[in-house]
């Protein structure tokens, strides 16, 4: 036997590190010259701060960002993902959005929620707007190989420069999550595009598993960027050549994505979230969405910024010159799964991906938040040329005159391109009208609750309490120990009430009745009351009745539905007939409702969310979300009888007919 020594002997962890090793090596290099690398990520850092600095100057929770967080107070209490206890119902959009938070609460243990959703948020945004820089400088990467550049920020800079960009920063809401998102998914598919020609689709297969899970994921962060990473996955099926391949996209882009569409039709009942049937996700509003369009861009001037930008791709795209040669061409490869596979087709699938969801945003009508839904296609539309490359002619592609003139353009473009982010950034965006509800139906979201509370940045939902009616919901809780229903009124400091059926005769000395709140602002109303106090709305976002009426056609956007508080009142255990009801409330509309509460297949839509959860339940619901989801009533009690055909109760009184013909 030969001797051993020392040198023979490999550490255990030697195979591993050159495992990763070899692993890096067939990652998409490109060799930049020191002043690309070092510029690129100056901007990158440069932008953070600024944006981070910016939209902490803007911090707020939304109302409807704190909504998420009492669905994150149900899950910690073991009441699953619901908004009221007892009555399974998605109250929030982005199921990705209500498990990071849920997964944040439980990591920040003590720490309050607000707070764990503001770090989220403003964490997240800034994430987003670095990746995507990241990803066009990755875009550039071939044709600046060996030659000096300098990256600045360019699309980039537009985005932060928007207001509306900072104030959803930190609003409570998915936006920063949706920024992270599309930056990481664009990132990828950069990269994507630029594979090593000496690559195998064996060695490629856990990075296209991860680039199909993130695209998969589209439909979890919102349900309208499934568009997005629907068209991802295509472009991937269509350039790959094994169908072991293509089985493996499938399974790992759709595997999440469908099995939680299983437990939400199971679970809930319905095909989409509860919020796409409140809002009538699939309906059309067009001249309210080129409203909510115009009310965007107006303040700002968004078509200058557009002008600019595009006459500044044109130059880089003609100055950069081409890439230095770097495919092969595979033979197994066909003609369009090159042409799929390239940057140019992952320039056009975020171009037309952006298009898509602001044509979607339009057409639904838009929003009641100044710009909010449409910061996400602005972002990818902005994708392409977050930094542009400023490169000084070298002589080799373009005679030098020729090669200043075009630096010279670059440079005098994105000169304007800062200077109209300087003067955006400084803009008072919607001015006088930014917290009055117009006809529009728009307001300035933040600056509507710092107004209203008296807090610069309404943060907590102690922050919301001085929000008019607040105080006194708990005011008037402490008040009805029986139970109640709570009916807001048009005093801001007391709530009408319509009490509770009488305690059981055997209810002890601590018994608690009952309450509901029925009121517009789910979030400050929510995240202010117990768990055992049942929340629900007008509009139906956390209210199954309401959210299965029909869309007013004329109503405020984000709010056109408009369940009469009669309902509340009929489905309740609470006292029906007078003197217990308010004036305003007609006796007559609430035994109609109680009525048209019999309906067989109302009833069969509220036992799917109320009932027991079990496996036959979770079997039914199923099979019959299809028809769940369809399923809408008449907001008029009335009309809703006449719908289901049953017999209008007998009036308890003659009906007035008016004065007799011979007069008195």
């Amino acid at each position: 036997m030969p001797p051993s020594s020392s040198a023979d002997v490999k550490p255990p962890s030697a195979g591993w590190i050159a495992g990763i090793g070899q692993r890096l090596e067939r990652l998409p290099a490109f060799r930049y010259d020191v002043t690309v690398r070092v510029s690129l990520w100056v901007s990158v850092v440069v932008v953070a701060v600024l944006f981070g600095w910016g939209a902490w100057q803007r911090r707020w929770i939304a109302d409807d960002g704190l909504i998420v967080l009492r669905t994150v107070r149900n899950l910690l209490a073991g009441n699953g993902p619901v908004f009221n206890a007892g009555e399974r119902v998605e109250a929030n959009t982005s199921t990705v959005w209500t498990y990071l938070v849920y997964l944040g609460a439980l990591v920040g243990g003590s720490v309050r929620l607000e707070y764990v959703v503001l770090v989220l948020a403003l964490a997240l945004s800034v994430l987003g707007v670095a990746l995507a820089m990241l990803g066009t400088g990755r875009l550039y990467a071939p044709s600046l190989q060996g030659r000096r550049a300098l990256i600045l920020p360019a699309g980039a800079l537009v985005y932060i420069a928007v207001p509306p960009a900072r104030d959803f920063a930190t609003s409570g809401l998915e936006n920063g999550l949706v920024l992270a998102y599309l930056g990481l998914l664009w990132w990828m598919m950069v990269c994507w595009s630029q594979r090593r020609p000496d690559t195998t689709e064996r060695t490629t297969g856990t990075f296209d598993a991860a680039l199909a899970f993130v695209a998969g994921l589209s439909v979890l962060v919102r349900p309208e960027l499934a568009l997005v990473g629907v068209l991802a996955l295509v472009m991937m099926l269509i350039a790959t050549r094994s169908w072991r391949r293509r089985v493996l996209i499938v399974v790992a882009g759709g595997l999440l994505p469908v099995g939680y569409q299983i437990f939400r039709m199971g679970y809930y009942g319905l095909l989409v979230p509860n919020t796409a049937i409140a809002k009538d996700a699939t309906g059309s509003k067009w001249s309210q969405g080129l409203l909510y369009l115009a009310n965007f861009n107006q303040p700002y001037l968004l078509w200058a910024p557009a002008v600019l930008l595009i006459g500044l791709a044109a130059v880089v795209w003609v100055s950069r010159g081409r890439p230095r040669p770097r495919r092969v061409v595979v033979t197994e490869q066909g003609w369009l799964a090159r042409m799929v596979q390239s940057p140019a087709a992952v320039v056009a699938f975020i171009v037309v991906s952006g298009l898509l969801q602001a044509v979607y945003w339009v057409r639904q009508g838009g929003d009641f938040m100044h710009g909010r839904v449409l910061l996400a296609p602005l972002f990818m539309l902005l994708m392409p040329v977050a930094v542009i490359p400023v490169v000084p002619p070298d002589g080799t592609r373009m005679a030098r005159g020729a090669g200043y003139l075009f630096v010279g353009a670059t440079v005098l473009l994105w000169a304007a391109v800062a200077g109209w982010s300087l003067w955006a950034a400084n803009s008072k965006g919607m001015g006088a009208d930014a917290t009055r509800v117009t006809a529009s139906g728009i307001v300035d979201e933040r600056r509507f609750y710092a107004q209203a509370t008296g807090h610069a940045h309404p943060l907590t939902a102690a922050d919301y309490l001085d929000y008019p009616r607040m105080r006194a919901i708990l005011r008037t809780i402490d008040n009805t120990p029986d139970g109640a229903l709570l009916l807001p009124s048009g005093n801001y400091d007391q709530w009408d009430v319509v009490p509770a059926l009488p305690p059981p005769p055997d209810a002890g000395p601590g018994y608690r009745g009952p309450h509901t709140v029925f009121f517009t602002n789910l979030g400050m109303t929510g995240m202010n009351l117990g768990l055992d106090v049942r929340v629900i709305d007008q509009i139906g976002l956390a209210n199954p009745l309401a959210a299965h009426t029909a869309r007013i056609e004329d109503g405020r956007i984000g709010h056109d539905k408009n369940l009469f508080p009669d309902w509340a009142i009929a489905e309740g255990p609470f006292l029906k007939e007078r003197p217990f009801i308010p004036g305003y409330i007609d006796e007559e509309w609430v035994r109609q409702a109680q009525e048209a509460l019999t309906c067989p297949a109302t009833d069969a839509m509220l036992n799917a969310v109320r009932a027991p959860m079990g496996p036959h339940r979770f079997l039914s619901n199923l099979v019959h979300s299809y028809q769940l989801t369809k399923y809408r009533i008449d907001r008029v009690p009335l009309y809703d009888l006449i719908r289901c055909g049953l017999p209008v109760p007998e009036p308890k009184e003659a009906p007035y007919t008016g004065m007799p013909a011979t007069g008195p």
